[in-house]
């Protein structure tokens, strides 16, 4: 395994510096899902939600959450994102919603923090637009899926 980067050889963290490494197409895909009761994704199905359109508004969250991954986790590089997709499924056992997201630019460093970003905040929209009506919904198995480009090539989890 390699040796954390975002730590210089004083221990002490720092922004690794991506100066000196070419610019490559990079793509992550990332998912999670809430799970929630049978009538909450029914709601959110019918759309009679009285908020409007659930997965609407967290497909704009997830993409606006994307954007702003540098603002909110401390090391991260601001990057000129290319595209960003949030996908949403639905499963009935357990109740949830699936989301996935795929980040891609083309630049010196990845974009699996911008997709992670993009899941969880597109997940915690719906907790948001939701709760009123179940506050046991639970977001889990937030995970990064797959990544290409850069140094490191390409990474694809395997089956669980």
């Amino acid at each position: 395994m390699s040796e954390f980067t975002h730590f210089n050889a004083a221990g002490a963290a720092h922004m690794v510096d991506v100066g000196t490494k070419p610019d490559t197409h990079r793509v992550a895909i990332a998912e999670g899902r809430i799970t929630m009761h049978a009538g909450t994704l029914a709601k959110i199905l019918a759309g009679d939600h009285r908020k409007g359109d659930v997965l609407g508004i967290a497909r704009i969250a997830g993409i606006m959450g994307a954007k702003r991954t540098a603002d909110l986790i401390p090391l991260c590089h601001p990057i000129a994102l290319t595209r960003v997709d949030i996908e949403f499924d639905t499963q009935a056992i357990p109740d949830a919603v699936l989301c996935r997201a795929t980040a891609e630019t083309v630049g010196p460093t990845g974009v699996e923090m911008e997709a992670l970003t993009a899941v969880q905040t597109a997940l915690a929209t719906i907790y948001d637009m939701c709760k009123a009506v179940d506050r046991g919904m639970c977001i889990e198995a937030v995970r990064l899926l797959e990544k290409r480009g850069g140094r490191s090539g390409h990474w694809q989890r395997s089956a669980d």
